[in-house]
């Protein structure tokens, strides 16, 4: 169909109406958006968190209709941030961190990611989930490993620390002297605060020598910030010292900085406070004076838009829609031959992936069935050809002895039956391995839980299974890799630790299956195992590095074990 002049006067109409209500509509409301997050701010400034909460909702709304991916993840994080902090907004703060954590991993930032991570540990850590909350740790550990920010190694070092303090004092002690390695020398408030916490380790291990020297050492050291705040924590933790250890003078001498530092502290916070009303009453006058500007400037900017829009589509629509109509037409005919070759292409590409898919199946079942036939031979050669050709020897000495009776015959005897149930016995084991745990369609969570309950009778010791993320099966070779490995490392535990209790907590996340396994046994140096007696470590590292996987041990004499594995899906 052809237009008329008149037909074209009016479409071009249309489409400039069009456009410029478009431009305007996706301005006024990044206007809106950004208003309402600058208002959140301002609320959260002055302590009214609701207000803050609803505005940042709002932003976050307006964001996600117009596809604002970065403002969208900025508000998910301040949101995450505002109610974490706050008790009385009754609301779930996770959600909010868990959006932005995907647009981290979209993005591949690792900055953002070491973000999320540490969010993450600190949440669990909030909500009492230590294992969780140093997981994340781990990962953000990890994070840290493979970019270049290695810069915040110290300060996550220094969490670790802190999270075994309680439990776990050899760990972290390992982390205390790993934070003073990484520390940059110049962030003299990590290093003050790193050498207090390290001091009150010891404080609370009794040995107030070492804590003493790491004071001193936090004394030569001038925080940057929070002066009056560290020198306090400082003085009082000296004065507790000196009072164990019977050095009342200078316990006294510490006492009397600490009140100095207090005091001062007091007065400067009252200074403060005053000084922030002021500020929040001045703010709060230029705040409506801005507010009234913006106001303003956003009418005539959008005046100016708009005029503009109207210029610059007229100018546009001069210049391509006599074009695009002519060649629309002209290449009509020509779009629908593409179409029908590419619907064919399409059809003989899926045929041809059909058949190719087929023939892969085919060849992995043959070559799967192989190595099963070869393994299996290789059991019935290594295990059960011994055994029968013992059992053919006493078989060629009953006849001999059968006349001349040089042996007792009934001891004989007694032995080629005992080598017959011998016999019996490994056809039988060969048998049930072939059909036992992962192998037999249980999946690796039921395997493990089955073997926990059955080491858990026989051995009178308690194994606990914990697991998280395990909704779907894993590909069946990883599954029976994994369940091995488990299984040895219990062997091991059952063997060597004189354990108690053992742990399994067996986790997916992220496409990383994470395995940690503890117990209270005896410990050992893992440092000082031998690679060719090393209960088995040798080959589960061999094992673990195919899959591309992490394998670390963490054990203390009389505190006993724990052994972590990471291991990759992708």
């Amino acid at each position: 169909m052809r237009l008329n002049k008149n037909s074209y006067f009016k479409l071009q109409i249309i489409i400039v109406s069009m456009i410029c209500s478009f431009s305007f509509s996706q301005k006024k409301k990044i206007d809106s958006a950004y208003y309402y997050f600058k208002q959140a701010k301002n609320y959260d400034f002055k302590n009214s968190h609701f207000l803050a909460y609803e505005n940042y909702i709002k932003s976050l709304n307006i964001y996600k209709e117009i596809n604002y991916i970065d403002s969208i993840a900025k508000c998910n994080l301040e949101l995450f941030e505002l109610i974490e902090s706050q008790s009385n907004l009754n609301k779930d703060a996770k959600p909010y961190l868990d959006e932005y954590y995907k647009y981290a991993l979209k993005r591949s930032d690792s900055f953002k990611l070491l973000k999320a991570y540490n969010r993450f540990a600190e949440y669990y850590w909030d909500n009492n989930n230590i294992s969780k909350s140093r997981m994340y740790y781990f990962k953000a550990l990890k994070t840290v490993e493979n970019s270049k920010l290695k810069q915040y190694k110290a300060n996550i070092y220094a969490n670790l620390a802190y999270l075994y303090t309680k439990k776990k004092p050899d760990s972290a002690k390992i982390f205390f002297e790993k934070t003073l390695t990484n520390v940059n020398k110049n962030d003299k408030n990590l290093l003050f605060g790193n050498y207090i916490n390290y001091a009150i380790f010891f404080q609370q291990q009794k040995k107030f020598s070492k804590a003493i020297a790491l004071l001193n050492k936090a004394k030569e050291i001038e925080p940057t910030a929070y002066k009056l705040k560290y020198y306090k924590i400082l003085y009082n933790n000296f004065a507790k010292c000196y009072k164990e250890i019977g050095d009342y003078k200078k316990a006294y001498e510490a006492y009397e900085k600490y009140n100095t530092y207090r005091d001062s502290l007091n007065n400067t916070t009252q200074n403060i406070a005053i000084s922030d009303l002021d500020k929040k009453y001045q703010t709060e006058k230029k705040e409506k004076q801005i507010l009234q500007l913006e106001k303003e400037n956003l009418e005539t900017e959008s005046k100016r838009i708009k005029n503009r829009n109207l210029l610059i589509g007229s100018l546009l629509f001069i210049l391509f829609t006599g074009t695009i109509g002519i060649l629309s037409l002209k290449n009509s005919k020509r779009k629908r031959k593409l179409l029908e070759q590419d619907k064919e292409l399409e059809k003989q590409k899926n045929l041809t992936l059909l058949k190719e898919q087929e023939l892969t199946t085919i060849n992995a079942m043959v070559d799967g069935q192989e190595k099963e036939r070869k393994r299996i031979a290789e059991d019935l050669h290594d295990n059960l050809g011994s055994v029968l050709a013992t059992l053919k020897l006493h078989f060629e000495n009953l006849q001999m002895n059968k006349e001349k009776k040089k042996i007792n015959q009934e001891e004989l005897f007694n032995k080629t039956e005992n080598l017959i149930d011998e016999a019996y016995l490994k056809v039988r084991s060969i048998a049930h391995a072939k059909n036992a745990g992962v192998i037999a369609n249980q999946g690796l969570l039921s395997a493990i839980e089955m073997m926990a309950e059955k080491i858990a009778v026989a051995d009178k010791i308690n194994i606990d299974v914990i697991d998280f993320g395990l909704d779907k099966p894993l590909e069946n070779s990883l599954e029976i890799t994994t369940f091995r490995i488990i299984q040895e490392l219990i062997t091991n535990v059952l063997k060597h630790a004189e354990a108690k209790n053992i742990t399994i907590n067996i986790s997916l996340y992220d496409n990383d299956l994470q395995i940690i396994i503890e117990d209270d046994g005896k410990g050992f140096d893992a440092n000082a195992i031998d690679s060719k007696k090393g209960m088995g470590i040798t080959s589960i590292e061999t094992r673990i590095s195919h899959l591309n996987g992490t394998f670390e041990i963490d054990s203390t004499f009389g505190k006993g074990t724990s052994v972590l594995i990471n291991i990759p899906l992708k």
